[in-house]
């Protein structure tokens, strides 16, 4: 059997990689494994981090920020023959197991397997699984906010129910700060979509792995710290990931739709612009333009 492939990317990552890297050989406890890190032209010692911290590591520079998706389809690349992937944020900090308990949970129709994240410190797992946007869903989250709106599966993505988070759950799609990717589901579904630059590219994945007959997985058994971006915070990040994700709508659905998912967006960012948040009046600013969508901007 194939060493299970570890896949990093990095930018910049030099505060938080020590702290992974610590974390990495109880995380993989019970695996043969090997680490891949694309390097996303970092400007500070995250390079030269991991040539002292992590000699063994296979490391990938692609010689521009070339975002998420283009540095995971690197580091694969560089891995050539792989088994099973675990594709990792360096924020990310498992627990003892954890990746093995991912890994064993591949199969059966099962193709990306997620774990238990919290925040560090935290106690309550975050809500990290999601349904398949829908302009309802939308709606719902502008009108009552993401925390009300979880309560009932149809007007949300967000799943809340926290029963949903002590069993083996299915879901549409997962956060990807860390999941487990089967081989079989990596063949089939190929190269992760580089046209997101951030944001969106593992709700594509998990969508088009779903089309393609592979289920995403939580397994709660696993646990792992995420300490978390800025996206929440960042104006700059936070219209990012607003565009992207009815960019990744437009690609699935028509005009018509398209344009209702759209309007339902900009009526939640401009309702919590109007609360004072500055992300969100970037957000619907950036909306509100003629051609917002045409091109992925880059930080």
């Amino acid at each position: 059997m194939s060493p299970v492939t570890v896949v990093v990317v990095t930018w910049n990552s030099a505060p938080v990689l020590p702290g992974f890297l610590a974390a990495l050989p109880e995380g993989m406890a019970g695996l043969d494994w090997r680490l891949v890190v694309a390097d996303n032209d970092s400007c500070d010692d995250t390079v030269g981090l991991l040539r002292t911290l992590a000699p063994g590591a296979v490391v990938v520079e692609t010689g521009r920020n070339a975002g998420y998706a283009a540095g995971i389809n690197a580091a694969l690349d560089a891995a050539g023959d792989h088994g099973d992937v675990l594709v990792c944020n360096p924020d990310i900090r498992m627990r003892q197991g954890c990746a093995k308990r991912l890994v064993d949970g591949l199969g059966d129709g099962v193709g990306i397997v997620v774990p238990l994240l919290y925040e560090e410190g935290g106690r309550v797992p975050q809500h990290s699984l999601r349904r398949e946007p829908s302009v309802l869903r939308a709606l719902g989250e502008a009108v009552l906010g993401n925390t009300r709106a979880g309560r009932f599966p149809a007007l949300s993505e967000i799943v809340t129910d926290p029963a949903a988070y002590r069993e083996p759950t299915r879901a549409d799609w997962a956060t990807g700060a860390l999941m487990a990717v089967s081989a079989d589901c990596l063949a089939v579904c190929g190269r992760w979509d580089e046209s997101f630059f951030l944001y969106s590219e593992e709700t594509e994945y998990c969508l088009r792995a779903r089309d393609r007959g592979f289920a995403t997985r939580l397994e709660p058994t696993a646990e792992a710290l995420h300490l978390g971006g800025d996206s929440q915070v960042s104006p700059r990040l936070w219209t990012l990931l607003t565009l992207n994700r009815i960019r990744l709508y437009r690609r699935r659905h028509g005009p018509l739709a398209t344009a209702a998912f759209r309007a339902a967006v900009l009526l939640r960012e401009t309702s919590r612009a109007a609360l004072g948040r500055p992300a969100a009046r970037t957000a619907a600013a950036a909306l509100a333009r003629p051609g917002a969508l045409r091109a992925t901007p880059g930080p």
